[in-house]
């Protein structure tokens, strides 16, 4: 007879877990994939509109007689605003709600683009543009953090740099839609479609993307809210042994000291080292996509063939972040993400020092926009994991500004050197050390991933060595297989 049939014996109690357990448990579902579907179509709609913007201005310009200053001082407050969106929606989404806070984004930027084809003076167009530039460098942290916050800790990494990639793919469409579209409906008519399009899709984010449990966990908020955001994810799963009146000790942040944490002494190394690389990988993506052309120009290039040649790195960097998706399922993100750092340092070093002919350089641009793009889907994935899920969207936030701020560092720096007469080729051999600086911090990063990215129960992927169980191999939208579960 065994011990349980004894008259007052009784079997010990399940062991309860926190919602972060139950989700990193759970199988990727139809609903934490269309999470990461709706995040990766907004940023698309993100991509889409920065690149929209700057096809938009030499039109200005020549209709409206608008000086050359008029515009750089229109796309340097656009990036200063896009800076100080992502770092202030990073908090409020943290402090207030996720879902919210992207909306509200997507509306901000959606209606200002959209006013922007009613300007008729560089003034209101200016202004119109900071307002969008503060809606659109608030969306892109926010969505990431909701992305990571639907996913298991198993597709976390990868899943994310696939959202991500959505900014290049919508890069890219620019591209090609501004040199269909703008000849025959005009800027006015482009600037409306871009604007209004992501309209659509705050309806779709309002009715299918719950709102993140750890905020609403830690927040204080009603257990039936919790349990509600926990049956969308988890629909059918019984989520009766799951604790929904506590958090675990590493997601407990204080409300307002919740920015101070990002510096305290327990993640100033990981923070600083992130932004570090976020400030070089994204600065150099702005300085080669602004200085491309002039050095395909100087190479001999016909002006087609130069768009061509810009086409090629933003298609590049596009299929740097897919690869940047399928190369996190199996490897370790840090060391991932130092190989094609110093990969792109090789690279841009060697698009500056090889003499080849067109087809020789055309090669070498995609080959760099692939490095670069993967270690910018790379890096999205290393933010993404390395703080708490209550301070994942100010992380991720105030990356971001501090990468727009690269890119404006890079500009000026750009100017500066040409007006003093350096060649294109000795600028792109100056990127060659931040790039190698890039992979060393890296590789700093996975020892200094901080103590909150372990949970009594978190797997290797989302600790330390940033290393996932053998189930992450598999496709970061498939259920995992019966080994992977817990």
């Amino acid at each position: 007879m065994s011990l349980d049939s004894l008259p007052g014996s009784e079997r010990a109690p399940a062991p309860r877990l926190s919602v972060q357990e139950f989700i990193d448990s759970t199988p990727m579902g139809p609903r934490q994939r269309l999470v990461a579907l709706l995040g990766l179509v907004i940023m698309v709609a993100e991509g889409l509109d920065t690149t929209m913007a700057s096809f938009v201005y030499p039109h200005v310009m020549r209709e409206w007689g608008t000086p050359m200053s008029a515009v750089t001082t229109t796309v340097t407050a656009g990036v200063l605003s896009m800076a100080a969106g992502g770092a202030v929606a990073g908090p409020l989404a943290d402090r207030y709600g996720r879902k919210g806070t992207a909306v509200t984004g997507i509306v901000v930027f959606g209606t200002a683009t959209a006013a922007m084809s009613l300007a008729t003076t560089i003034e209101l167009f200016a202004v119109l543009r900071v307002v969008a530039c503060a809606g659109l460098g608030g969306v892109a942290p926010v969505v990431m953090a909701i992305v990571a916050d639907s996913t298991p800790v198993t597709r976390r990494a990868p899943v994310v740099a696939l959202a991500f990639s959505g900014i290049a793919a919508g890069t890219v469409a620019g591209g090609f839609l501004a040199s269909t579209l703008l000849p025959d409906v005009g800027w006015p008519a482009v600037l409306a479609l871009c604007g209004l399009a992501p309209l659509l899709l705050v309806p779709l984010v309002m009715a299918y993307v719950p709102e993140s449990v750890n905020v609403l966990l830690a927040r204080g908020r009603p257990t039936e809210r919790i349990r509600e955001s926990l049956a969308l994810l988890a629909p059918g799963r019984d989520t009766s042994h799951v604790d929904l009146t506590r958090a675990r000790d590493d997601e407990k942040q204080p409300v307002r000291k919740i920015g101070a944490i990002l510096l305290s002494r327990s993640f100033a190394p990981t923070t600083l080292l992130i932004w570090l690389c976020y400030f070089v990988l994204l600065g150099a993506v702005f300085l080669l996509l602004n200085y491309l052309p002039l050095m395909a120009e100087r190479a001999g290039l016909t002006a087609s063939r130069t768009g061509a040649v810009v086409g090629l790195f933003g298609a590049g960097t596009l299929c740097g972040q897919l690869l940047a998706s399928l190369g996190l399922r199996r490897h370790d993100r840090f060391r991932f993400l130092a190989l094609v750092s110093g990969l792109s340092a090789l690279a841009v070093c060697a698009t500056a020092a090889v003499g080849t002919g067109h087809t020789g350089m055309f090669v070498l641009i995609f080959v760099l926009g692939t490095c670069l793009g993967g270690a910018l889907g790379a890096l999205q994935a290393v933010g993404a994991l390395a703080y708490p899920p209550t301070l994942r969207a100010t992380g991720m936030g105030w990356m971001s500004g501090v990468g727009r701020i690269g890119t404006l560092v890079s500009g000026l720096l750009g100017g500066v050197m040409i007006g003093a007469g350096w060649s294109i080729s000795r600028i792109l051999l100056l990127l060659c050390a931040p790039l190698a600086l890039t992979s060393t911090a890296a590789l700093l990063l996975r020892t200094q991933a901080p103590p909150a990215a372990t949970g009594p129960t978190a797997t290797p992927s989302d600790g330390r060595s940033g290393r996932g169980p053998r189930s992450a191999v598999t496709c970061p939208f498939r259920c995992p297989s019966a080994h992977g579960r817990r």
